[in-house]
């Protein structure tokens, strides 16, 4: 199948959309730019179905390279047939394509290799299409002492092994034995003997056993990750009963050579050739192929769990332009301060030990004092780490000795700012700045605008995801910054006051245009309108088309330029000026007005109805930040480490990361607790992400505190009991009583296999 008509299949398009998508992602153009700028060549594809239109383009056309190369190799060794070139372009999917081209794959030389080099293919040949020969008496034809065959033995030895390759080559079979034990499997998890102690964190998989198309992408990933620190074997059991799904799909192979007489001395031969290729070849591929099947749907959805937490944790509401204070709390070594203005710039530094050993309070109390009135601070923002807790008290003490100070203390999440403080890039931004000082600037400055920082860290840096360091290193990163893109892409940028790690997010903007943005900010003053872009050293037409309705010129010559409207559809809005005869400004913000206006009066054969209806809509709020308004979380004063937790409180919190199971939440005690999906809502839900979104405000009752574990379970139901809701785990054990029902094919294949066993 066409590749677009395949993909439009897929997204319940029409093809004429996918086409004109591709052509547009060809052309070197974004998602973010076609899904706002493009919508009448697309006809209307949001970015979630153009992000997975440019996925699935990009596995059908290395599908497509791979189908010809390999048409192309078993096209060089004259094998190929009409019938298998067929199979071939039919094929949909990686795996599948591969399995067509086993055969013929250039391999190392097998047994079965060596075999046929000792001229035995045509015995294999032979014992196939006669079943009434005896194999002991054609076989000693086949000794040749020069060739390594010295008796019958050998002989029949190496015509299994070619019989037994070829079973395990047939893409048809492997593919449903394959299928069969995805649906009826089940993996099993034991502890390696002798390592119960070093392996505690693994407990509970030390005796485990769950259906493998079931098991949930955290615990597949534990499971891998417990083997991999050779802690943990893990066993694939082909169905609820192990040995006798084995002797059913040795027979399923036994059927695949058709063997139905087993009174015949080919056939009962050939019944124990196809139980060792079942043994062998094929369920040893199997094993490799499900674990492997197992892990690569874990990963992708432990990336798409981080991916979401990462979004929401971007587009976390920013506390906007105003004087803060970033205090990067330490006991031993001081806690750390240092003040920004409103558009983040650093105007001073400090570091203070309010704590244990020097105990300098009162001292603290003062310097502090001191900076927040000389340079009028709006906002504390306090890291959560250690010793978060007892300086939100020194901060507290601030406001209560010095009330005619006035300002907001919030605790925001550290994650990453020591990331950031070590990097290139904060050495580049603070080469004279001590590194520890560098984490008190992201901290105030993420509490600003968390985007805008955020976007200067290693995305796999922040921690909002699970077992992330366990999953392909290559699909994370671009999963997560793809979400990045989209994020600033979504909100835009100021482009008199981003900095080069925000602006090489901007759609079609690279790190040096970006660099070159800020050197000509620098050089000439800010920019007053988007048509400056264009002297920019190497912004060309083709980035300024792509970047410029995401940069935002506030305050600047056109008023258009700090929207969201691109610079292509001006001409629009002066049609709408001369129909209505109004200026620019008189329109901007005139929602009553504007909504009597038909978008269909201003639609051209360049702009369509979607362009025109966001450009009314924009007009209404230009630059309009889809961020939602700022709210902090104030924890309960007295709880302040894990040990003053008891069941039953009801507390204030904030979540910090949203897991398949449930989701973890900050208050305030240096551990977050975990609120597991069954106690996060009075109605069922099957993700967690319908009740909760990382950075949400929310109440919280303790239902079990674990010091020693460091353990919080908690709730946000209603009418939550002190008791723990256990995720379903440990050991599902299939009952073996009762087996599963069998596919109708499957039973005529067992029953066809039976009758034939009877016969005889």
């Amino acid at each position: 199948m066409d590749v677009i008509q395949r993909i439009a299949e897929e997204l319940s398009v029409n093809s004429k959309q996918v086409s004109a998508a591709v052509a547009l992602l060809d052309e070197g153009a974004t998602v973010p730019f076609i899904s706002r700028y493009r919508k009448e060549v697309t006809g209307g594809l949001d970015d979630t179905q153009l992000r997975e239109l440019e996925a699935r383009l990009g596995y059908l056309r290395e599908l497509n390279e791979r189908r010809k190369t390999i048409l192309d190799s078993i096209r060089s060794q004259d094998k190929l047939s009409p019938e298998l070139e067929r199979a071939i372009n039919g094929a949909d999917t990686k795996t599948l394509l591969e399995d067509l081209y086993l055969p013929y794959k250039p391999k190392r030389r097998t047994k079965a290799q060596i075999a046929r080099e000792a001229g035995l293919e045509p015995l294999a040949d032979t014992i196939l299409n006669d079943r009434n020969i005896i194999p002991e008496s054609i076989a000693a034809n086949f000794i040749d002492a020069d060739k390594g065959v010295h008796d019958t033995a050998a002989a029949l030895d190496g015509a299994r092994q070619i019989i037994m390759e070829r079973i395990s080559e047939d893409a048809e079979l492997l593919a449903g034995l394959r299928e069969r034990i995805w649906q009826k499997g089940f993996i099993h998890a034991t502890v390696v003997t002798g390592k119960e102690q070093a392996a505690e964190k693994f407990k509970d998989y030390f005796d485990y056993q769950e259906a493998i198309n079931k098991i949930p992408s955290h615990r597949a990933l534990a499971l891998f990750r417990g083997r991999n620190e050779d802690f943990l074997s893990l066993t694939l059991k082909p169905g609820v009963e192990d040995k006798e799904e084995h002797a059913l799909c040795a027979q399923f192979v036994a059927l695949h050579l058709n063997i139905k007489d087993l009174s015949k001395p080919a056939e009962a031969w050939l019944a124990e050739t196809a139980r060792l290729a079942w043994k062998i070849k094929l369920f040893t591929r199997i094993d490799l192929d499900l674990k492997l099947r197992l892990r690569e749907a874990a990963e992708l959805e432990a990336i798409r769990v981080f991916a979401s937490n990462l979004k929401d944790l971007l587009l976390a509401a920013p506390a906007g332009p105003k004087a803060t204070m970033g205090l990067d709390p330490g006991i031993r070594t001081g806690v750390k301060a240092a003040i920004v203005d409103a558009t983040g710039k650093l105007l001073a530094t400090e570091t203070i030990y309010p704590h244990p050993p020097r105990k300098q309070w009162d001292e603290s109390i003062a310097t502090l004092a001191k900076l927040i009135q000389k340079h009028r601070v709006d906002l504390v923002s306090i890291g959560n780490g250690t010793g978060s807790r007892e300086t939100d008290q020194l901060v507290a003490d601030v406001m209560k000795y010095h009330s005619d100070l006035k300002f907001t203390k919030i605790t925001v999440s550290e994650a990453g700012a020591s990331v950031y403080s070590a990097s290139e890039l904060a050495a580049k931004e603070f080469p004279e700045l001590d590194v520890s000082l560098r984490g008190a600037v992201s901290i105030a400055r993420r509490l600003q605008d968390p985007l805008a920082e955020l976007v200067k860290i290693d995305p796999k840096a922040i921690g909002v995801g699970q077992y992330q360091h366990d999953v392909n290193q290559f699909q994370l990163a671009r999963g997560l910054d793809v979400v990045v893109e989209d994020c600033v892409n979504a909100v835009g940028v100021d482009v008199n006051t981003a900095s080069v790690a925000l602006l090489k997010q901007v759609s079609g903007l690279s790190s040096s245009v970006s660099e070159n943005i800020v050197a000509f900010r620098n050089e000439n003053g800010p920019f007053v309108n988007r048509k400056q872009l264009k002297k920019v050293p190497r912004l060309g037409d083709k980035a300024y088309e792509q970047a410029a309705g995401f940069l935002r010129v506030m305050n600047g010559d056109n008023p258009l330029d700090a929207s969201a409207v691109h610079p292509e559809a001006y001409p629009v809005v002066e049609a709408i000026i001369t129909g209505t005869g109004k200026s620019i400004r008189d329109l901007i913000g005139q929602s009553g007005f504007l909504r009597t206006l038909n978008p269909s009066n201003y639609t051209n054969e360049h702009f369509g109805l979607p362009t025109v209806t966001d450009i009314l809509q924009e007009l209404e709020k230009p630059g309009r930040d889809p961020r939602p308004e700022f709210k902090s979380v104030a924890f309960k004063a007295g709880i302040e480490k894990i040990s003053d937790l008891e069941p039953g409180m009801r507390l204030d919190g904030v979540v910090t990361n949203v897991a398949n199971f449930g989701a973890f939440v900050d208050i305030g005690v240096h551990q977050d607790g975990l609120i597991h999906i069954s106690h996060l809502s009075d109605t069922f839900i099957k993700d967690p992400r319908e009740a909760v979104k990382t950075g949400d405000l929310v109440k919280v009752k303790v239902l079990e505190v674990d010091v020693e574990r460091k353990r919080i379970s908690l709730s946000m139901k209603s009418d939550a009991e002190a008791v723990v809701a256990r995720p379903e785990r440990n050991n599902p054990k299939p009952a073996a009583h009762k087996p599963k029902q069998q596919a109708p094919t499957q039973n005529l294949m067992a029953n066809a296999f039976a009758k034939a066993l009877k016969n005889n």
